[in-house]
């Protein structure tokens, strides 16, 4: 596909990081976008994370978490020594990352921000995350994901 290159897919061509991107056609206002997606890509959900941007005592952070599970925003704060998290308005998320919701990738960000990668992650061999674009995702390993990122992993789905 012609011009499917984004910051993230050029970080990990650059590094030299073995992925791979695979297009989907979901409407990114669709209910369950998270289900629908790994269905669209064929894999199992559990495969399929979601960049959330969130505050943790006003620093912002990056949480990784299952598409199919709700971010424990407690988790988040105490993954990191925070007190107190709160997802982060939109339009500051998408300064700070340089992606639009919905195509928020932990990887090949505008800012560096401190990243938390669900631990349930390291139970497959690779995972699905936004390529940084609406209708591309990336698959990696998880460890390839965490060394890039240089992420916490801790449990941080709710489910």
């Amino acid at each position: 596909m012609v011009g499917q290159g984004t910051p993230a897919t050029a970080l990990l061509t650059k590094r030299k990081i073995a992925h791979s991107t695979h297009p989907y056609d979901v409407s990114p206002d669709a209910p369950n976008y998270g289900a629908l997606v790994a269905a669209a890509l064929g894999v199992p959900p559990e495969r399929v994370f979601k960049s959330l941007v969130a505050e943790v005592d006003g620093a912002l952070t990056v949480a990784v978490v299952p598409v199919t599970g709700e971010l424990d925003l407690k988790a988040l704060a105490a993954a990191v020594g925070g007190k107190r998290a709160a997802m982060a308005d939109r339009a500051v998320a998408e300064r700070a990352t340089g992606y639009v919701r919905g195509g928020i990738s932990p990887l090949g960000q505008r800012r560096r921000l401190p990243t938390v990668l669900d631990s349930s992650a390291l139970d497959h061999p690779t995972v699905y995350v936004s390529a940084g674009r609406r209708g591309l995702q990336l698959q990696l390993a998880p460890q390839d994901l965490v060394a890039l990122t240089g992420a916490a992993t801790a449990p941080l789905s709710a489910r």
